[in-house]
């Protein structure tokens, strides 16, 4: 679904003069910088403020615990890493501001982020064009990494564009199983906000629920920002749905809920992982009991693997969900870490340290906080695990882990 980034490399030379180290991202030659430590920082993109920043805020603070864990450990000797947070506001344009800004430094080697799928398609060529990985922790629309056509001639478009998040193809085909042939739904009303992320998925839940025998009966858009449902609400109250499902983030789905049941209609509003927070809940109230979501991977807090990133991110009091990406971000940024490393040398930075970066991300495989990390042809997850959430007793509870097996 989501995103922001930015790094900046300095080495310390004899004389005591602290200068940028060059790593001119168009440059094929392997040239290194003077050696010394080095810092890089790295750069996250993703909305910090207003709309979507409680998981985009799970982003920043994420990347930043994996930062800290590789100074803590000296992951890659003779670098010292930062995190340099940006702003998209979940805006496209703003996250193609930030990426040309990214771009522009010479000392940026890779981006975590964005949080939101239609902010990715601002931001994807941008980085082609300067050989600079991006990683997203959040974003699951399929054309992405596979294209315009993925679902009949998929073809990658950008070699530097990788995600810790399985997609939407994916998400939207567990949800339409889990509503048709668990919660036993046969008649949705399906609802988008017009956007990359929620009209991409909406649409792939209604294909999948047709072919597993169950009904569309009626279909609405709104726009981000709304707060006013009340004519949906008689639409679909009317259409004798028995399930609601939303494609878009929590910010109009928890208003949306709570107007919906306000007016009597006691079905489940069933969403992506953009509702996926505990935010969600807070702002509708008892009126979500009941709602569900799908989620990428598995429960965090159940993940060994993950405890100690967990008691971190409660005992520095960070703000923002780390339950929805925040692990995700984690093993980004770790995957960068790494791909610096099998590139800096004894504090050395190769001139072209952006295109190593981006085949050694290619390459990367280890077990992360979240899962196993690995990258297929298209810059994929290998990881294909989702979880379907229910809101019970007034939080979300997992109902059901798996892998979705799309008709």
């Amino acid at each position: 679904m989501r995103q922001r980034s930015l790094v900046i490399l300095t080495s310390v030379l004899t004389t005591g003069a602290l200068t940028l180290t060059a790593c001119g991202s168009r440059d094929n030659g392997s040239k290194s910088s003077d050696s010394g430590n080095v810092t890089v920082t790295i750069g996250v993109d993703a909305p910090l403020t207003g709309a979507n920043s409680a998981t985009g805020l799970g982003i920043q603070y994420g990347a930043q615990i994996a930062v800290d864990d590789a100074n803590k450990n000296k992951t890659v000797p003779g670098v010292t890493f930062k995190i340099k947070a940006l702003d998209d506001k979940a805006v496209p344009a703003t996250g193609q501001q930030n990426a040309t800004q990214l771009v522009s430094d010479k000392t940026v080697l890779g981006v975590v982020g964005p949080l939101n799928s239609g902010v990715a398609t601002q931001m994807q060529q941008v980085f082609a064009t300067a050989n600079l990985v991006e990683i997203s922790p959040s974003n699951t629309n399929p054309e992405l990494t596979m294209g315009k056509n993925w679902q009949t001639s998929p073809s990658r478009p950008f070699k530097t564009y990788f995600r810790t998040a399985t997609t939407d193809a994916l998400q939207g085909a567990y949800a339409a199983d889990y509503a048709y042939n668990v919660a036993k739904k046969k008649k949705a009303f399906v609802v988008d906000d017009k956007q990359t992320y929620g009209a991409g998925l909406s649409k792939i839940f209604s294909e999948q629920f047709v072919k597993q025998g169950g009904k569309v009966i009626g279909s609405d858009h709104v726009n981000t920002g709304d707060r006013d449902f009340s004519t949906l609400v008689t639409k679909i109250k009317a259409s004798g749905a028995d399930i609601l499902y939303y494609g878009g983030q929590y910010d109009e789905s928890e208003v949306l809920t709570k107007q919906l049941k306000d007016a009597g209609a006691k079905i489940p509003l069933f969403g992506g992982d953009g509702m996926f927070t505990p935010t969600y809940i807070k702002t509708a109230g008892t009126a979500s009991e009941g709602d569900l979501v799908t989620s990428i991977g598995v429960p965090v807090d159940t993940l060994p693997a993950a405890k100690d990133f967990v008691a971190t991110y409660k005992a520095k009091k960070y703000p923002g969900d780390y339950g929805t990406y925040g692990s995700y971000s984690y093993d980004a940024t770790t995957a960068i870490i790494k791909a610096v490393g099998t590139v800096v040398k004894d504090g050395k930075i190769p001139t072209d340290a952006r295109s190593q970066i981006v085949s050694a991300v290619q390459s990367t495989s280890f077990d992360g906080i979240s899962g196993k990390i690995a990258f297929d042809q298209y810059g994929d997850t290998t990881n294909k695990q989702l979880t379907v959430y229910k809101v019970v007793s007034g939080a979300w509870k997992s109902v059901q882990s798996g892998v979705a097996t799309p008709k």
